[in-house]
């Protein structure tokens, strides 16, 4: 063999063992018919994440929301910034703020779709990823979020429904806190369904709590016949308690949502159940699937909104959760 057709041979041998090494080259686009590449990009630094809700200042509830967006913070090394506002245009503007801020990730509450749509859009249009969480799950995907965190309010409000009927009780008042809060009336619609007897809907402001006790009150005094009681909110079941000792009435309280007053009243046979839509996940899990979508373009849920609940608690396991509600994470 010459020396000219010995080099010849080791330079073939030699790129036919690096292209075995190497394997073959990625198509450049996708194949005929199939659907759009996935790209996602990886910005140096710490993830940094708006929690927007529509929480009013001092609800217990949203501030279990942000124990646990602030705790998968901690855990995942994400910046995690908690805003609220019960007005929903105010709400809008922190959205809005946040986009203009380029926040890496949004988890926004929708109780008035309608007023935060453009916002949301937005923050799409801008490449924001963005989880609902607790209302707003019919018009989530609709505005471009990847998934919706939180339980389904018409099944809860069926379960609720349900409860009561198998008590025995005929006729339900639901109390409603927030006026236009979507969810809210999806509860009512979803308890009507699941009694499947005589339900009448009251409007309180859970921001006049003594006004909302006396519209209770005038309530089950004014019809007899009103054996339950179904609050939408823990602060206003306290409320509806005290409303119904103080005329003496027999009706019972059923509510949605703890604190450490509903697990006391569950525990004295003042509240008979609490529909727990566990808001502990509602804050943990969108930071949690925000950073999953930015470090390795997951999305969670499958076009399916993932559920936080309904579980109900009542004396036979308030013992147990209540613990958790002390520490402020259920």
């Amino acid at each position: 063999m010459s020396h000219r057709f010995k080099a010849a041979w080791v330079i073939a041998a030699g790129l036919v063992l690096l292209s075995a090494c190497t394997g073959p080259r990625a198509e450049e686009k996708p194949a005929e018919g199939a659907g759009p590449a996935t790209t996602t990009t990886q910005p140096s630094g710490p993830l940094r994440v708006a929690v927007i809700s529509h929480g009013t200042a001092g609800d217990a509830f949203w501030n279990v929301v942000k124990n646990g967006a602030e705790e998968a913070g901690r855990q995942l090394g994400v910046q995690v910034e908690y805003n609220s506002d019960g007005d929903p245009g105010n709400q809008a503007k922190l959205v809005d703020n946040a986009v203009a801020q380029q926040v890496g990730g949004l988890v926004v509450s929708m109780a008035n779709p309608e007023a935060l749509k453009t916002s949301i859009e937005n923050a799409v249009r801008a490449g924001i990823p963005v989880i609902t969480i607790n209302s707003g799950e019919d018009m989530s995907a609709g505005y471009g979020a990847l998934t919706h965190v939180g339980q389904n309010e018409t099944i809860a409000g069926e379960e609720a429904g349900k409860k009561f009927k198998e008590l025995g009780k005929k006729k339900l008042l639901c109390v409603v806190h927030e006026a236009g809060n979507v969810g809210q009336a999806q509860r009512c619609d979803g308890a009507k369904t699941g009694f499947s007897g005589d339900v009448q809907t009251l409007q309180v402001d859970i921001s006049n709590p003594t006004d909302a006790e006396s519209r209770i009150r005038g309530a089950v005094q004014t019809d007899s016949s009103l054996d339950a009681v179904l609050t939408l909110n823990s602060q206003v079941a306290a409320r509806a308690v005290s409303a119904i000792k103080a005329v003496g009435s027999t009706a019972q309280v059923g509510t949605f949502d703890l604190n450490t007053d509903v697990v006391g009243a569950i525990k004295a046979g003042d509240v008979v159940f609490a529909v727990d839509q566990q808001q502990y996940e509602q804050g943990y899990l969108p930071v949690q699937f925000l950073k999953l979508y930015r470090d390795n373009a997951n999305v969670v849920g499958g076009g399916k909104p993932v559920l936080t609940g309904p579980d109900l608690v009542d004396k036979s396991t308030v013992d147990t959760v209540g613990q958790y509600v002390q520490r402020g994470t259920r």
